[in-house]
């Protein structure tokens, strides 16, 4: 099904169901800063637990093992955070330390890692899109800055800024900010050569399962990877392993949309970014590769009440099922004068050719809060090539090093609210939404050049706009 904000519209007023981005599954709770954490509205009594379990689980502190409690240990060796929440925190976006170690911590952030195919295997692996990326021979798939005691962190993430200046067309000046990485206090030896690196910080969660409830036909009828309309834009599905039906399915999730599932995000998070085994991930070690003779000796808290894991099957479905039903916030100034003059220039501006604003769900008997739902993320869930400015150079299954998935903006509005800063894009390098759009290149390049020519009066209500989803 097609988006219903395509057709010319009528900017004074809002469309049917604008103000609830999650169809029947928007909570109309205060917006505060538990405006993330809300489960969906049209959940039935029954469901209500089994989401608390899951909020319960998502928040759980992990130990190392062993430890007196099975069914809380197994952290590790190698790992970026203890919990959940410890990223997503509130429901919500991570940001960037402040500072580099130690003054601060990149508990919310960390580095991928990968490197070229360096032989006819290799590229033949991910020929056969099993695999998305070539890991890192020593560190793995990604940075993990933490370990448990008497192990060393992979090391640090460094992060410096070059700033450069946007002048707008009337007059004002804006400053962004161009990050660099690298890595120091190495712990395992040198990297490969060719290492590849791609800082990512924790998206946030509300609205996932409304993501994996859309028809993959209403997604990739979007696509159009050789712009045959002539509009610029040029976005495309990427094609990734469902570790579960062992084939390639469409991409929803991540920031190059390299996961298909929910339960598979989940997996890949408990097992890389905490180190904990599940039935469907069951390496204890988690990332600890087969250079790191000292991590793999660690104990684990492989357990048979937890399903021969540290996590059980039941453990890891619930966490899916609390993820799958974050429930977007209810958007009480969509009627607002100047939030309708922002969401005309929205339009006018080229960003609803990328950010799409409205789908209807899928009639999904196995995902009642989720099914038939009409909603509103403004995201066609494709990958669009964003320029060199935004570029991480690191491909993943058919993303390019220069693509990446249209981020949701449902809730973006909320940010400083629950989570105290309003940092955005893939590494949290801008500062503000003004800032994220002008990173905006490739083909979002006229849209950005469109922003930086308006009024002042018209940029600020696209600026309201925003704020108000």
């Amino acid at each position: 099904m097609t988006t219903a904000a395509s057709a010319a519209q009528d900017y004074s007023q809002p469309q049917p169901g604008e103000a609830l981005p999650g169809g029947s599954t928007t909570h109309h709770k205060q917006r505060n800063t538990d405006a993330f954490s809300q489960s969906s509205a049209n959940m039935s009594f029954e469901n209500e637990l089994n989401f608390k379990l899951g909020n319960g689980i998502f928040k759980k502190i992990w130990v190392p093992a062993p430890s007196s409690t099975t069914a809380s240990d197994g952290l590790g060796p190698l790992y970026n955070a203890r919990a959940c929440q410890r990223c997503h925190l509130k429901d919500g976006r991570g940001h960037p330390p402040e500072a580099n170690w130690p003054e601060d911590n990149a508990v919310s952030m960390f580095l991928r890692l990968s490197i070229p195919p360096q032989n006819d295997a290799q590229r033949q692996l991910l020929e056969s899109g099993k695999v998305g990326v070539i890991p890192e021979p020593t560190y793995g798939g990604q940075l993990q800055d933490l370990a448990i005691n008497g192990l060393a962190g992979e090391g640090r993430m460094v992060i410096s800024y070059r700033e450069t200046t946007v002048t707008l067309a009337d007059g004002s000046q804006v400053q962004l900010r161009k990050p660099d990485y690298s890595i120091t206090e190495l712990s395992y030896g040198p990297l490969h050569p060719q290492t590849l690196l791609s800082p990512r910080i924790a998206p946030p969660m509300i609205g996932l399962g409304l993501l994996e409830a859309l028809p993959a036909t209403a997604i990739e009828a979007l696509s159009d990877p050789e712009d045959r309309d002539n509009d610029g834009i040029s976005g495309r599905p990427n094609r990734v392993w469902n570790s579960f039906t062992q084939q390639q399915e469409l991409g929803r999730f991540g920031w190059k949309a390299g996961n298909p599932t929910l339960i598979q995000q989940a997996v890949g998070a408990f097992n890389g970014d905490m180190g904990i085994s599940t039935p469907f991930a069951p390496s204890a070690s988690g990332d600890c590769t087969a250079q790191q003779l000292d991590c793999l000796k660690q104990p684990n808290g492989n357990t048979p009440q937890q399903d021969n894991a540290e996590a059980s099957e039941e453990m890891v479905k619930l966490v899916e099922f609390y993820s799958r039903n974050l429930a977007p916030p209810a958007r009480p100034d969509a009627a607002r004068p100047q939030v309708l003059k922002g969401k005309a220039v929205f339009h006018q501006s080229g960003c609803a050719a990328c950010h799409q604003p409205s789908f209807t769900t899928a009639s999904r008997a196995d995902m009642p809060e989720q099914s038939a739902q009409l909603i509103w993320p403004y995201s066609d869930l494709l990958l669009h090539d964003m320029g060199e400015g935004l570029a991480d150079n690191r491909p993943e299954f058919l993303a390019s090093g220069s693509e990446w998935r249209t981020p949701p903006l449902w809730g973006i509005g909320l940010t400083q609210t629950v989570n105290g800063h309003t940092y955005f894009l893939h590494d949290g390098r801008a500062r503000n939404l003004l800032e994220a759009v002008l990173w905006h290149g490739g083909e979002a390049q006229a849209s950005r050049d469109h922003v930086i020519n308006l009024p002042t009066a018209e940029r600020a209500a696209l600026l309201t706009f925003l704020e108000s989803l």
